[in-house]
């Protein structure tokens, strides 16, 4: 098999499921990307219904969802702290993705157990700064 290879199949995807339902925020990453620094990050983000996903954004990046395994809501804000609109991802169904652009604030709603989305954006990673994470009174 070619170096590096990393295949996405459902025994991973179980694996990944398994880490978040264990663990205490009930969500797990899995980098595909090789490191922190690089421009592309890619990983799985495996969901689990009750996580703590504070509203924020990218300010220099866009960001995107595809959905793998189960459902979610993405929820999209104003700078005003109002919802805006919101879109439902679920496997097999009309909406399966999306593309967040830069700036904008969102947070997810995951709605289903065993919930996997790919998630693509601009790297290096940075964590998001206070200013990028959106507190509603």
């Amino acid at each position: 098999m070619t170096k590096n290879l990393k295949v996405i199949d459902n025994k991973l995807l179980a694996s990944v499921i398994k880490e978040a339902k264990e663990h205490p925020r009930l969500r797990m990453n899995y980098n595909i990307h090789e490191n922190l620094e690089d421009n592309v990050q890619q990983l799985l983000n495996a969901l689990e219904p009750g996580t703590d996903l504070p509203i924020h954004r990218h300010k220099s990046t866009s960001e995107t969802y595809i959905i793998l395994k189960g459902s979610l809501i993405v929820k999209f804000y104003d700078n005003n702290k109002k919802m805006t609109s919101s879109l439902e991802l679920k496997c097999q169904s009309e909406n399966i993705g999306v593309n967040i652009p830069a700036n904008q604030w969102h947070t997810i709603e995951v709605l289903e157990s065993g919930t996997v989305i790919f998630e693509v954006k601009e790297g290096p990673y940075k964590p998001n700064d206070r200013n990028d994470i959106m507190i509603l009174d």
